[in-house]
């Protein structure tokens, strides 16, 4: 499967990029945990980032940055077969989550939850 990692990024920073790092770090941690289920993890992020700075984005929240981050993750779901809930508030990864529930696709909130393969 494709698995979407959903959780928090700019969530509980305050815009602070070093913060911003750590909730990246946690969602590359599940994606290697996915990974090692067996299936192909994918973070909204990965393809984001790229995006926003290649459009000109010059700060977090900036008309660039809300035109690329959220809309990506919702073409992401597309394509994803299930979705992976970490833990922490976020309104992004609950929205994905919505998303991905209305889609019919399975959504785990615990890695023993994601199939092994």
């Amino acid at each position: 499967m494709i698995v979407l990692i959903a959780g928090p990024y700019r969530s509980g920073t305050g815009d602070d990029p070093v913060l911003m790092r750590q909730n990246l770090d946690r969602l590359e941690a599940a994606a290697l945990a996915v990974w090692h289920r067996g299936h192909l993890p994918m973070i909204g992020e990965w393809v984001a980032l790229p995006l926003m700075q290649l459009a000109g984005s010059q700060s977090i929240g900036d008309a660039v940055w809300e035109s690329i981050q959220y809309p990506v993750a919702h073409h992401l779901l597309e394509k994803c077969d299930a979705v992976y809930r970490i833990e922490g508030a976020s309104k992004g990864a609950d929205q994905d989550v919505r998303i991905a529930m209305e889609r019919g696709l399975p959504v785990y909130h615990h890695l023993e939850e994601v199939p092994a393969h």
